[in-house]
């Protein structure tokens, strides 16, 4: 199955704005945790690259947040670009959209980047080649924030999963329902133990990498170019 298929379907991406906080624990609150990240190191100006930014949710939240960032979102999902310009509306003017993969995006240098439940669709050294991408595009110093599915060090996979698709849906919980649903994730997606994570951040160049955020299986790091 192609992995990126669904973000071409009509019918997700119409849905995919009002339907993804409500699979993501704190969705707003990790949005703004990782504004704050960039702009912890970043200039008042810095230019941000957003991989992964079909859906222009993050965007929206960074451009509201500082007036004077210029945004890159960079996704391979031409339908889901569409439905960031519409999520962007009036910020248009401070963000660049750009359809393809982290090869395809300038070689900056940015002053922060983000990449945001994104990484889980990639086998782990996909992953790494996309990390050091990202490091030779950051300012010496520039944070990169990432989260996605990541199994906690030691735990269940499938448990943390079927509580994660159990947050989701907003009808009485349903366990079994729930594991099943989990077991057809971890089939498709190639998600890391939070160790294994961490250890590609380090591989691919960064430093000080730190846990920000946690909910159920998502995880959430900052790293420094």
């Amino acid at each position: 199955m192609d992995k990126l298929s669904p973000f071409s379907d009509p019918t997700m991406v119409a849905r995919y704005a009002e339907e993804t906080p409500y699979k993501v624990p704190g969705l707003a609150d990790l949005h703004r945790m990782a504004m704050l990240l960039l702009a912890e190191h970043a200039s008042q100006d810095a230019e941000i690259l957003v991989l992964g930014a079909g859906g222009g949710l993050e965007l929206k939240v960074f451009a509201e947040a500082q007036p004077d960032w210029r945004l890159l979102g960079v996704d391979p999902s031409a339908e889901m670009l569409d439905l960031a310009r519409r999520i962007v509306g009036g910020f248009a003017p401070r963000v660049s959209l750009q359809q393809g993969y982290i090869d395809d995006a300038p070689d900056g240098p940015f002053g922060g980047a983000t990449c945001l439940l994104t990484l889980h669709f990639l086998e782990a050294e996909e992953r790494l080649h996309v990390l050091k991408a990202l490091r030779r595009r950051l300012k010496p110093g520039a944070p990169l924030v990432v989260a996605h599915h990541s199994c906690p060090i030691g735990g269940d996979l499938l448990s943390w999963l079927t509580r994660s698709v159990a947050f989701a849906d907003r009808a009485p919980a349903d366990f079994e329902k729930a594991s099943a649903s989990a077991a057809t994730m971890m089939a498709r997606l190639p998600i890391l133990s939070s160790d294994e994570d961490e250890a590609l951040f380090y591989r691919a160049g960064f430093s000080e990498v730190t846990l920000f955020y946690a909910g159920f299986s998502f995880r959430g790091w900052v790293g420094f170019a």
